[in-house]
């Protein structure tokens, strides 16, 4: 599903991963830990395509996505990566539904389609009375979740999610990812899961602990 080769990145002077090899199967559950600074992020960052490596490649389903052209690339990412970051990222002025629908809107799909959707997804998440609330008047719970429907909006393979606990409470950040396994048992995602919680981290598949930039263990 995706195979990560070879992986080196550096910002200035600072070399961050060091020739990271990785391979999640697909459906699987995998969560990347290790201490600040070891390149969790950026690697993340570059599995997703926002970022690209100095060297190495990374291939999804066969792909090799960073020799792709901008234009192919964004869409590749838009039909098959769905993001989850840490401040939930949520357009302020929109409602729970219409930051749903965005990305569904960009990659031009269907508005009446993507609409219902986007309902039942956050249906789907609990959120039934959150449709018309915009992400100023929802905890930091149902923000995440909102979030969580977005990322799903287009049906993607994979799933990114960077620190996507690191705000919520103890009780959220469990329900957090115990929806993870929910969807990826209802809908079948790949996951990767950038996470500093090492008790939440044990409910994934697999665990891969990055230090200095470089795999510990997997």
């Amino acid at each position: 599903m995706i195979i990560a080769k070879g992986i080196r990145k550096s910002f200035d002077t600072l070399q961050v991963l060091k020739g990271i090899d990785l391979s999640v199967k697909a459906s699987e559950i995998v969560s990347i830990v290790g201490p600040s600074g070891a390149g969790k992020s950026t690697l993340l960052h570059i599995i997703g395509s926002i970022d690209s490596p100095d060297e190495g490649s990374v291939l999804i389903n066969d792909i090799n996505i960073h020799t792709l052209n901008p234009r192919k690339l964004a869409h590749f990412r838009s039909s098959n990566i769905g993001f989850i970051f840490q401040n939930h990222h949520l357009l302020p002025e929109f409602t729970a539904l219409e930051n749903v629908c965005i990305p569904a809107f960009i990659a031009g799909e269907n508005k009446h389609k993507t609409v219902k959707k986007a309902k039942d997804l956050l249906i789907y998440l609990k959120l039934e009375d959150r449709l018309s609330h915009q992400p100023g008047q929802m905890s930091g719970g149902e923000a995440q979740r909102v979030a969580v429907a977005r990322a799903l909006i287009n049906n993607p393979k994979v799933v990114l999610a960077d620190e996507p606990s690191g705000n919520l409470d103890t009780q959220n950040s469990v329900e957090l990812h115990q929806l993870f396994l929910d969807l990826r048992t209802k809908f079948g995602q790949t996951f990767i899961i950038v996470t500093h919680n090492q008790q939440l981290a044990k409910q994934s598949d697999r665990i891969v602990t990055l230090k200095d930039g470089m795999i510990e263990n997997s």
